[in-house]
């Protein structure tokens, strides 16, 4: 295989055929590279692989990195996408991948935050300085709008609507869609951009979102800060647990579950419904309260 102009090659069909996000399309190109590294080190060719080979490959990286199912999932899948291009090109006549079964994702019921407890996350957060702004405005904005992590990080400024308290978020396979943010959200927003961000933006950038040097906000950068807040509110979350706690609180609320897909960008309802849950403890006061041998 000719590695990296293939690969290459492969990138761009997943960003200019397929339109992938660009989260995507770095995942699957990442398990690509990585099946090409294991190819090569067992003497093998990705161009006439078979499907046992594929599974070893699995195998390996989950003996290997412990990895669990829904990451083996997330490896097929870049690999039933690479192997299909590599048949579209005419380099393959089958695709080996198509025949590996996937594993069966659990919907596991997400981490969800108290309102309390998001308050005291919020509420560390040091806004004497232009970073501490704008990490209030940053995660205010997360949960106000249920934004996924990629989201917020690739949010610009012209797609924020202060007057109209509107983002224009766009999601998953580039699908847009519009989201209201909360007052309090849109009052800590405007104060970054009016206090903070002039300082932080070295030279002109189209970011909502700046680090220390003047650049767009990323991922990683985003989690390292959560984490550390999250650690001085005294709360075991994540970034990404503030989505989740925006659907739960809705739904608590009496907010409709189409609704609530809407809001959060889902293609699918059936993704939704795994916020309807209901708190293991309030199904013991429940069962306490209402149940003649509850107590």
């Amino acid at each position: 295989m000719a590695g990296d102009p293939l690969l290459a090659e492969f990138e761009d069909y997943l960003s200019a055929g397929l339109r992938l996000s660009r989260h995507t399309v770095d995942t699957y190109v990442r398990d690509c590279r990585l099946f090409a590294a294991w190819t090569a080190g067992h003497d093998l060719n990705p161009l006439t692989v078979g499907t046992g080979d594929v599974i070893d490959f699995l195998i390996a990286r989950q003996t290997e990195e412990g990895i669990d199912q829904r990451t083996i999932a997330k490896i097929v899948s870049a690999l039933r996408s690479f192997f299909q291009y590599l048949c579209l090109e005419g380099l393959r006549l089958e695709n080996p991948a198509m025949l590996v079964e996937l594993p069966r994702s659990s919907h596991r019921i997400p981490g969800v935050l108290k309102v309390a407890e998001v308050e005291r996350i919020l509420a560390a957060i040091d806004t004497d300085g232009p970073l501490g702004l704008r990490d209030r405005a940053l995660f205010e904005l997360i949960y106000s709008c249920g934004l996924r992590i990629s989201e917020a990080v690739e949010l610009t400024l012209d797609r924020v609507f202060l007057k109209e308290r509107l983002i224009r978020v766009q999601g998953k396979g580039d699908k847009e869609r519009l989201v209201p943010m909360g007052e309090h959200a849109r009052n800590w927003l405007r104060r970054y951009l009016d206090e903070a961000r002039p300082q932080l933006a070295r030279r002109p950038a189209a970011s909502l979102f700046l680090n220390r040097r003047g650049d767009g906000l990323s991922r990683k950068g985003m989690w390292k800060r959560f984490r550390e807040i999250a650690a001085i509110a005294g709360v075991d979350a994540k970034v990404h647990t503030l989505r989740h706690s925006f659907a739960t609180h809705l739904l608590e609320g009496g907010a409709d579950l189409r609704a609530v897909q809407e809001l959060l960008g889902h293609a699918d309802i059936s993704t939704t419904q795994i916020y309807t849950h209901v708190d293991s403890e309030e199904l013991k006061t429940y069962h306490a309260d209402y149940h003649p041998r509850g107590r």
